[in-house]
């Protein structure tokens, strides 16, 4: 008896009564993920008919044998057919068969071209997902013809030897709308999918389309979510938003930094901007009222409103607190900045210049000596060019009486020129 069976080989096998009488083709295979690291099938379901198909539910433990061909204990007379398909959470050939994973070890997306299943005794499990050209050619009942010609001319090819099997283990099912709530609960599959970064996560799922994007996004916990929502792109990020009640793409714009969640509301349709601003705090809604009301392509449409000041009497020991309080803060550490009581700019001042000064130094006296800073109206241009002539990684932003009203970083100032610059020239290249 075979230890391991590919799924492919047994679709359509015949099934057989307790009496050798044929009843009809294995359709599919009911798992239970329910506990198992390796689901472990529960039921199958055989199909008969060719124009008028009708199903049968057969539970495993019914199984005597299954290999070239599926015997059942029971006789015909207890086995009844409907012309509907079962009711079931999940099955191999619906809901993982040509469906997208997510490889939690390569972290990519993988098309399912078969499944590599395990016996222990009379038990079958899913071990292993086979994302190979080579299953294709299975499945197609191509595989001994392909063989030969491969061999033909080069019979040391990988083709012939190499299995592409990802292990179950290591694999997050993508799951379809309304499909698979069981499995999309499962506490494993959530630490598996935590546990890859979120930048990578969010580059996994802007690969998929806009529904499985939608459906693994809305698996995830809350704070996976806020983390991958901030590492997308604003059009992806636009997207979940559409497919998300107001109140939940609320919380997620009001968790990532303020001028992200500005370029997010500036490319939705307005009545959906005004029905998210509705949603938010009142001190969100205030800060991103402020920068929409800048031009894009501005200084002002480009900053932050998320900074780090201190008083002019503050200390490097104040300093040092500052920072080490703000540690998860979305808006940079690196640069504090100088205001008084009226939020005027003071000056600028980096970890850099005062980590290794007495803690009771005021800090204001390692502030760069020339005040670096650009107007709200200024243009990307001109904030690129003192950014790169000062070598800082953001720079203060202020009104015409000298009101710090946020930072501009260059990250942001780069994303604007390379778009700018690919619009001027890409009708020369």
């Amino acid at each position: 008896m075979k230890l391991f069976l590919y799924f492919s080989q047994i679709i359509g096998m015949d099934a057989l009564d307790a009496q050798g009488e044929y009843i009809g083709g294995l359709h599919d295979l009911v798992m239970n993920p329910q506990g198992d690291i390796y689901p472990k099938a529960t039921a199958l379901i055989i199909r008969r008919g060719m124009l008028r198909k009708e199903y049968a539910w057969v539970k495993w433990e019914d199984v005597t044998y299954i290999e070239d061909e599926l015997r059942l204990k029971l006789p015909m007379s207890q086995i009844s057919f409907q012309p509907l398909p079962f009711p079931c959470d999940f099955t191999l050939r619906r809901d993982i068969l040509d469906q997208q994973v997510v490889d939690t070890d390569d972290q990519r997306v993988v098309r399912v071209n078969d499944l590599h299943l395990l016996r222990v005794e009379n038990q079958l499990y899913a071990a292993h997902v086979d994302v190979g050209l080579r299953a294709l050619v299975r499945r197609l009942g191509y595989t001994q013809a392909i063989d030969a010609v491969v061999r033909l001319f080069n019979h040391k090819s990988l083709y012939l030897t190499h299995e592409e099997l990802i292990s179950w283990k290591s694999t997050q099912i993508l799951p379809k709308l309304g499909r698979m709530k069981s499995v999309v609960k499962l506490d494993v599959a959530r630490n598996k999918l935590a546990a890859i970064p979120p930048a990578a996560l969010a580059e996994i799922m802007q690969d998929l389309d806009l529904y499985a994007r939608a459906s693994l996004f809305k698996s995830l916990e809350a704070s996976v979510q806020r983390n991958v929502f901030a590492d997308m792109k604003v059009s992806f990020k636009a997207e979940i938003i559409d497919q998300l009640g107001d109140g939940e793409a609320a919380n997620l714009i009001a968790n990532i930094p303020a001028d992200e969640a500005t370029d997010l509301l500036m490319k939705l349709p307005r009545p959906k901007t005004h029905q998210l601003m509705n949603q938010l705090g009142t001190d969100t809604n205030k800060k991103l009222r402020k920068l929409l009301s800048f031009a894009k392509d501005s200084a002002g449409g480009l900053m932050t409103t998320e900074y780090l000041t201190l008083p002019p009497e503050a200390t490097v020991a104040d300093a040092m607190n500052k920072i080490k309080t703000n540690a998860e803060f979305h808006g940079g550490i690196f640069f504090l900045y100088m205001v008084d009581d009226a939020h005027k700019y003071l000056g600028t001042t980096s970890l850099r210049r005062f980590i290794n000064e007495p803690p009771e130094k005021p800090v204001i006296e390692t502030c760069y000596p020339d005040h670096i800073f650009v107007h709200t109206d200024g243009s990307v241009e001109e904030v690129a060019l003192l950014l790169e002539r000062n070598k800082f990684s953001s720079i203060p932003v202020l009104n015409h009486d000298g009101v710090v009203q946020g930072v501009i970083s260059v990250d942001d100032v780069m994303e604007e020129l390379i778009a700018l610059v690919w619009s001027k020239y890409k009708e020369k290249l």
